[in-house]
């Protein structure tokens, strides 16, 4: 579920400091950038760089990992630039730690 209460609680705050209903508005939108994570961004776990839930079931997070290992791994990249090949190497490495983690928390739990 998303949140919503930001966009409630700036617009409150906008219109009651600024006295103007554009205050709301400027209240509405910084309320919106704070819901959506533009002005505090989550950090990445590890759930949410294989793309699954954090109940994920350890089938679920083995396929997800094979996936998106089978699409970034460096060796399937035959035709690509240094560019795209550093890109690939980086996020096959944020994806093996990933999915490291998440194996180390669910032997030790």
């Amino acid at each position: 579920m998303t949140r919503w209460y930001g966009k409630l609680l700036g617009f409150i705050a906008g219109w009651l400091l600024l006295r103007h209903p554009g205050g709301g508005v400027i209240g509405l939108i910084i309320g919106h950038a704070f819901d959506a994570d533009w002005i505090f961004p989550k950090k990445a776990t590890p759930w949410r760089v294989l793309g699954v839930e954090r109940d994920a079931s350890d089938a679920e997070i083995d396929q997800a990992y094979r996936r998106l290992m089978s699409q970034y791994h460096p060796d399937k990249l035959g035709e690509a630039t240094p560019e795209q090949r550093a890109e690939a190497e980086k996020k096959a490495r944020e994806i093996n730690a990933a999915y490291d983690r998440i194996k180390a928390a669910r032997r030790r739990g």
